[in-house]
């Protein structure tokens, strides 16, 4: 996995796992006014080249607006914003051809075919003919579109509309690929295919930064940024969070006929954190290493002449990590899809 994106402290300060030559795009104190609307403040992370990036929140959270300031369509009130080393909104017409971005709404040609929406595309980007059919073939064959190519595009499907934008987003081949909500209202399958394209375009070296309101498809991300009311709340890899919202990792242990000292001994075990009751006979231990723990805990409690009737490791769904996270920043977690289609 790539080097994880962290959210720098103090804002100026690189982090050390990721080198500034590797990365992609970096935010620095990074924040949008608009009038006295504060959009996004102090906004800090880096993009290591080749990662998948999930910014993950609410609608409303700021996730757009930070996409819009990395593709220099808004310009910082505050702090910094590179990509490739530039500020985009100073992007050359070159710089600007290295990234492909797929808006949240389908904004292609409703009254041109799929083929001619890719033509359209790729004369945009000064693609002659001779690469733009090689490059045409390559997506619609990637998408599934070849055989709705002579198809209007008002007449398909949204999924499959949704599938021709992410084409004209790949069609020039761009290194950093930014998609806006691109899972939002398709079926579940279609959800599977696009993010196992996804993954495919990052093992291809593409970077990738991906938004989303399904809490759900962080575990699909190398670097979840979870973001509300404007600001990151949380960043590190999807086992990263789960761990700090647990504080650990978590054991549920039920023994029938559970008594102190027995609870006593466990809680002294090494790598326990804390243990709380779930139940009469029912406990949750938290531990640096869940994994690790097992073997203890059933040999602790069979020495005590009881018996452990479900030992296993308990992990956090993302909705759970989200709202804990959320919490803990002072935030209410509200309007975020948990959806797991």
């Amino acid at each position: 996995m790539p080097g994880a994106a962290v959210n720098a402290a103090p804002p100026m300060t690189l982090p050390p796992r990721v080198a500034a030559e590797d990365a992609v795009a970096l935010l620095r104190g990074a924040g949008k006014r608009f009038g006295e609307l504060r959009a996004v403040h102090d906004l800090n992370l880096i993009v290591p080249r080749g990662g998948l990036i999930g910014l993950i929140g609410p609608s409303g959270c700021g996730k757009t607006t930070t996409v819009r300031l990395l593709l220099g369509v808004y310009e910082p009130s505050e702090g910094e914003v590179l990509v490739f080393g530039t500020p985009p909104h100073r992007f050359s017409r070159a710089e600007r051809e290295r990234i492909g971005y797929l808006p949240q709404h389908f904004v292609l040609y409703p009254t041109l075919t799929v083929e001619e929406n890719l033509n359209f595309t790729a004369a945009t980007y000064g693609i002659g003919p001779f690469r733009r059919r090689t490059y045409k073939e390559q997506v619609l064959e990637l998408v599934g579109l070849t055989p709705q190519r002579h198809t209007l595009a008002g007449n398909i499907s949204g999924g499959q509309q949704r599938r021709l934008e992410l084409a004209a987003t790949l069609l020039h081949q761009p290194e950093l690929i930014v998609l806006d909500e691109p899972t939002a209202g398709v079926d579940p399958i279609l959800r599977e295919q696009l993010w196992a394209e996804f993954r495919r375009l990052q093992g291809a070296g593409r970077t990738l930064i991906i938004t989303t309101q399904y809490v759900t498809e962080a575990e699909y991300c190398d670097v979840v940024v979870l973001m509300d009311q404007g600001e990151i709340v949380a960043v590190g890899s999807p086992e990263e969070l789960r761990h700090e919202a647990a504080g650990g990792d978590l054991l549920d242990v039920r023994i029938p006929e559970l008594d102190r000292p027995l609870v006593a001994q466990l809680r002294a075990l090494p790598g326990v954190r804390a243990v709380r009751y779930l139940s009469e006979d029912e406990l949750q231990l938290t531990a640096e290493n869940a994994g690790a723990l097992m073997s203890q805990v059933v040999n602790t409690v069979q020495a005590a002449g009881a018996h452990a009737a479900k030992v296993e490791e308990r992990r956090l769904s993302f909705n759970e990590i989200f709202v804990t996270l959320l919490e803990r920043a002072g935030h209410q977690a509200e309007g975020t899809r948990g959806e797991t289609h």
